[in-house]
């Protein structure tokens, strides 16, 4: 089983306050609450280096299904177990099955701006901002191709309800974290809320994790992706 720290393997520890902590990658100094049990910290631009390369993936990609483009992502050198890459991973998904499936978007500017916003949800925004980056990102998704701004009326709303809808199917199944299982749910979560208010259909699979080995927090047969529940 892999442990978590990109430096030494092991364990993280969360702190119930912000430090000061120098990256062990970039020497870039800045405030976490997150580290290895050694003293190890990685920030973020260094923890998802290499990630530009969903860009490539996905502009050669055909699939409608957005978990199949997420799990050729997952396999990619830049991915870890868990992760913000996967706060960038799930909309860029997203965006491409819906371009695949019809929608009426600009793949590579609508890349581009998920990388963007999907960045800027930090690592373990899921235990301490009570909202998980891979829902978020769903809803970033919706933002892009309805042109939500603050401003607008029914986009705005879409965007919030498309991410409460991914919300409340990862708060439903609980803790502890799982990037890979939040990521299926919100894309799961996706697909239907696109059909119903879109008109747009994604494919939609049936998901048996493959990721359980290299999670030391796996709930097991608590997880609807399970190789036990199928």
């Amino acid at each position: 089983m892999q442990e978590e720290c990109l430096i030494c393997k092991a364990p993280l520890e969360y702190l119930e306050h912000d430090e000061l902590m120098e990256c062990a990658i970039c020497h870039k100094k800045e405030n976490s609450k997150t580290r290895c049990i050694h003293g190890h910290y990685v920030c973020n631009e260094c923890h998802t280096a290499g990630m530009d390369a969903i860009i490539g993936l996905c502009l050669a990609e055909t699939s409608k299904n957005p978990v199949t483009i997420i799990e050729k992502m997952m396999a990619m050198p830049f991915c870890h177990m868990h992760g913000p890459e996967h706060h960038v991973m799930v909309g860029a998904a997203l965006l491409t099955a819906y371009k695949n499936a019809g929608g009426e978007i600009g793949l590579e500017e609508s890349l581009k701006e998920m990388m963007n916003r999907g960045k800027s949800v930090p690592g373990g925004a899921c235990g301490f901002w009570g909202a998980c980056g891979a829902g978020i990102s769903s809803g970033m998704f919706i933002s892009i191709i309805s042109k939500s701004t603050p401003l607008a009326k029914e986009p705005f709303a879409l965007s919030h309800k498309m991410t409460a809808k991914s919300l409340e199917a990862i708060g439903e199944i609980g803790g502890p974290r799982c990037c890979k299982r939040d990521s299926y749910l919100s894309l799961l979560s996706a697909i239907d809320f696109v059909k119903d208010h879109f008109g747009i259909e994604m494919e939609k699979p049936k998901i048996v994790c493959s990721h359980s080995s290299q999670n030391n927090q796996c709930i097991g047969k608590r997880c609807p992706f399970s190789k036990v529940n199928h």
